[in-house]
């Protein structure tokens, strides 16, 4: 059972750790983050505390791991900037996959990687460094998905598909087989993307509008 501290004290660390908590060989000893950020001292019944010196001195590197459990804002680049600076400290960055997600690909994933229940990971698919898959996606076979993408939910990643790093998709969007989501690129909930996307292109599906008549006036 491997040692973990978690970076971070909201809610992708506090979900983090009832994840690996529940359901992993690791055991979650502390949660840290910048001193700015340190409102409480105790999350989850384990101390939250300050990323300095200090606190580094506690936590070897040959005795604990690291998650890095920070959201996708910024197009997850806050959350990239913390996975290198742990990364040059030395620490092994740990990844989870639930036991629940149907991982049928034979190569497994980066480090930092966060993917939920229901996933399905279909054969010769590819995903890189600190990726999160939220819960319920489909990610098709031979696709890639390189480092620091985040998906949410529900979203349809079709065979071929190659994402590139930095990458977020929000929830119920679906993407066509065989073709590149470049760098970067912000595609909304409820996309359907058919062809390529440009670099940090921003992708929006028509919203739905309010009907003419209240619903207690519509048969059906």
């Amino acid at each position: 059972m491997a040692k973990v501290v978690i970076f971070g004290a909201g809610t992708i660390a506090r979900l983090a750790h009832f994840y690996f908590t529940r359901d992993s060989d690791h055991e979650v000893v502390a949660f840290m983050v910048d001193k700015e950020f340190l409102k409480e001292k105790e999350l989850c019944g384990l101390p939250v505390l300050p990323f300095d010196a200090e606190t580094l001195k506690k936590f070897p590197t040959r005795d604990y791991k690291v998650f890095v459990g920070l959201s996708g804002s910024q197009m997850n680049k806050p959350r990239a900037a913390r996975y290198a600076q742990m990364k040059e400290l030395g620490y092994e960055l740990v990844s989870y996959v639930s036991s629940k997600c149907t991982y049928l690909s034979q190569f497994p994933p980066g480090d930092n990687c966060f993917i939920l229940e229901d996933n399905t990971i279909q054969p010769y698919a590819k995903i890189g460094n600190n990726v999160t898959l939220w819960s319920g996606n489909h990610i098709g076979h031979d696709s890639i998905i390189e480092d620091h993408c985040f998906l949410t939910s529900h979203v349809v990643v079709s065979g071929y598909t190659h994402i590139k790093s930095f990458t977020f998709i929000g929830v119920n969007a679906t993407i066509r087989d065989s073709i590149v989501i470049e760098t970067a690129t912000l595609i909304g909930a409820g996309s359907i993307i058919m062809k390529s996307t440009v670099p940090n292109g921003v992708y929006l599906p028509e919203r739905a509008k309010i009907f003419h008549k209240p619903s207690n006036e519509i048969e059906f």
